[in-house]
């Protein structure tokens, strides 16, 4: 085996130890393949489906075979015609039965640190959806809640920014400068430690560097 999946394998089964400890699920897969059969093994047939934005979502293949499945009832707000519709699916998503996304970073010890600009993501994330299905790559990891903080702010953002083609400064020089701009990407952070309904977040973590 490869040693950095040997290394990301032996840290996983420790960060899923830890993430046990705080009612959350885990789970750890080599490849994005095996990411994405492993969450759609969690999902029955006609469950409501929803996502929030995520590039890991995209590159696994899971925002793919979550439209094709053929089986579930999609709520897509990228098939909204305009602002007012995107927002009504946004809002419908809180009553999905399984809500997907990634995570900005996850510590060594089990706890999650996500940011967004809207909010729509990291509120499904607390409260709503039944269940939160969350892929992200081992390159995720940090040491701390304060190093996820510092990566989620100057590795996720900048070029997240970029993608969705905002402008901030972060956009424009690479790192953050802790704006207050009209397009802030930054507007809510949110460190999930631990949640009351045991097992309501599932977090799969795969051997391989996904997203930002």
């Amino acid at each position: 085996m490869n040693p950095q999946k040997e290394s990301w394998e032996l840290l996983a089964h420790h960060i899923i130890k830890e993430m046990g400890r705080r009612n959350m699920e885990g789970y750890y897969c080599s490849t994005s393949e095996e990411a994405v059969a492993k969450a759609m093994s969690l999902i029955p047939a006609g469950a409501v489906v929803a996502w929030g934005g995520s590039e890991t979502l995209r590159e696994t293949g899971m925002l793919e075979r979550l439209k094709n499945s053929g089986q579930l009832q999609i709520i897509d707000r990228d098939t909204a015609a305009d602002e007012e519709e995107k927002r009504e699916l946004q809002l419908r998503s809180f009553g999905a039965d399984y809500y997907f996304m990634s995570t900005n970073a996850i510590t060594r010890e089990g706890e999650l640190i996500n940011i967004d600009g809207a909010g729509n993501r990291v509120a499904c994330l607390i409260y709503g959806p039944r269940a939160v299905i969350m892929l992200a790559g081992m390159n995720k990891v940090v040491k701390d809640v304060e190093s996820g903080i510092e990566r989620v702010r100057n590795i996720s953002a900048p070029p997240n920014a970029k993608r969705l083609q905002l402008n901030t400064p972060c956009a424009k020089v690479g790192y953050c400068m802790d704006c207050h701009s009209e397009d802030c990407i930054c507007s809510d952070m949110v460190i999930t430690r631990h949640t009351r309904q045991k097992n309501r977040i599932k977090v799969i973590l795969v051997g391989e560097s996904l997203g930002y």
